[in-house]
């Protein structure tokens, strides 16, 4: 929301529907600044006056003349807007004076329905990355949560705050948002509370639950009372290397906490369950990218367990995983790092000028996934597509420029080496999968391949008896209980990537390659 103080003069880029609701939100609601103009490029609305409030234009020529006074605020309210398009004119702002540039974001509940003025953020890096996000008519895409009980697991976390986010405008009776974190979950509560207050979506039961996944008894008491009809699986153990220096957390959290609740979901028919899941599970050379390809194997594993009947079938009822890159913005991305870098005054510090990774923004990978909730299907598995791959060293230097800086002149970057559990670059789906149309916009459906012995293709019973032995202790096993060696040994049997990944490490080549 805009944070105006007395004599603020208020400048809104983009004079169509989203810009002109804001302004009068602003004049009804008596927030100290005023809507001095609209800036906009439509030649119909050059040089007329909307509520009193006059339409200026070209946007690119009339911000190079402004006179911008050090309280005045710049507005972008162009929600269709492309990245390019944002990069510019964020540009011609800060270089017109503004120091107070906030964007009315490009998500599908502004672009389908009403914006409102608690809506409107600094802007970010990732606003003017990446590609133009694919518009979802989002109300139509979650027309199956209506009147629904939704829980999200990880709601704290970036990617479960926003499906949290988007769930408001979906007509959900209740809204479950569940994590281990209290301060997360607090968080998101209280955004949550204060959209709706500001009139962002339709009214439902925000319930903050916390807990954790790891205590399996508590999940299965806790699914049998909430009487879910939808489960979003965000939770994990995300962070890369700290997950090589941790193994025995990651798969505690990430492959028995998923077993748990799938296991809870099954025994009180819960109707449809959604994991969300990395590339890095594909081939997968680090601890968390074996977590995760475990999951998705748990996954398709309950999956059949439904289509044979092992636990009473309820209508439409599926489960699945949804596979996307890397996110733009989220907490354990490359872009809060780099920001806090660049503040500290460099170097912003790049593994491997060669390394690429996919990356899309939250909200579009958000939308997505709760677009393919809807229409996926029991025992499949679903790709978001991801685009090009990006350089990593390019968005160092882009983000550099963003925060007024030249790369190399003003802020170095630095070239560090790989770290445990990186790749140079990530792929999206394996030698035994192949992604085909399903008739849906950037979803694809992943296909299995018809193959004998698939590398990984290992006994998930097996493999779980021994990793609980390891992550779980009893009298039996003191010597084996977190001891990751142990751990990473039955990994690395199972998974021949991970395992190869290892040896050529210990060759002596850093970066597994």
């Amino acid at each position: 929301m805009t944070d105006n103080t007395p004599g603020t003069k208020i400048y809104i880029i983009g004079a169509g529907i989203a810009g002109t609701m804001l302004a009068s939100e602003i004049k009804s609601k008596g927030v100290f600044g005023s809507v001095t103009a609209f800036l906009d490029d439509d030649p119909a609305k050059i040089g007329v006056n909307i509520d009193g409030v006059p339409v200026l234009g070209p946007v690119d020529s009339v911000i190079r003349v402004m006179n911008i006074g050090p309280k005045d605020e710049a507005l972008i309210a162009i929600p269709g807007a492309p990245p390019e398009r944002l990069k510019n004119i964020y540009s011609n702002l800060r270089d017109a004076g503004f120091n107070k540039i906030k964007l009315l974001p490009n998500i599908s509940q502004i672009i389908e329905g009403p914006a409102h003025l608690i809506q409107t953020r600094e802007i970010d890096p990732q606003d003017i990355l990446g590609r133009a996000p694919v518009v979802i008519n989002l109300k139509e895409s979650l027309a199956y949560l209506r009147g629904k009980r939704v829980l999200i697991t990880g709601a704290g976390g970036s990617i479960g705050g926003e499906i949290a986010r988007q769930l408001l405008s979906g007509g959900a009776e209740r809204l479950y948002l569940f994590g281990h974190g209290e301060n997360s979950i607090y968080q998101i509560d209280k955004e949550l509370r204060l959209l709706q207050e500001g009139g962002v979506g339709e009214k439902a039961t925000i319930v903050p639950v916390i807990g954790d996944l790891q205590n399996r008894e508590y999940i299965h008491n806790i699914i049998s009372k909430l009487h879910c009809d939808v489960v979003f699986h965000a939770a994990a153990y995300k962070h890369v290397p700290m997950m090589e220096e941790n193994p025995v957390a990651a798969i505690e959290n990430n492959v028995f906490g998923t077993k748990n609740i799938l296991d809870a979901c099954l025994s009180y028919g819960v109707p449809r369950f959604v994991l969300i899941s990395t590339d890095k599970a594909v081939n997968p050379v680090s601890i968390y990218g074996v977590s995760k390809y475990i999951c998705e194997k748990l996954t398709l594993q309950a999956a059949e367990k439904i289509k044979s009947g092992q636990f009473p079938r309820k209508d439409n009822q599926a489960y699945m995983f949804v596979r996307f890159g890397n996110v733009l913005g989220s907490r354990g991305s490359i872009l809060p790092l780099f920001l806090s870098q660049i503040k500290k005054g460099g170097p912003v510090t790049v593994t491997d000028p060669a390394m690429t990774r996919y990356f899309m923004t939250i909200p579009e990978a958000c939308s997505l996934v709760l677009k393919t909730g809807g229409v996926g299907e029991n025992g499949s598995s679903y790709l978001l597509d991801m685009g090009q791959p990006l350089k990593i060293i390019d968005i160092a230097a882009l983000l550099i420029r963003f925060s007024g800086y030249e790369p190399g002149k003003d802020i170095k970057i630095e070239i560090t080496g790989s770290r445990p559990g990186e790749r140079l670059s990530e792929p999206l789906w394996s030698e035994n999968e192949e992604p085909v149309k399903i008739g849906f916009p950037k979803i694809f459906k992943l296909q299995k391949k018809e193959t004998e012995n698939a590398a990984g293709d290992f006994n998930t019973d097996d493999l779980l008896a021994k990793l609980s032995a390891v992550c779980k202790y009893s009298d039996g096993n003191k010597d084996m209980y977190r001891n990751k060696n142990i751990l990473i040994s039955y990994l690395r049997e199972a998974v021949p990537s991970l395992d190869e990944f290892y040896r050529e490490i210990s060759n002596g080549n850093k970066t597994g390659r």
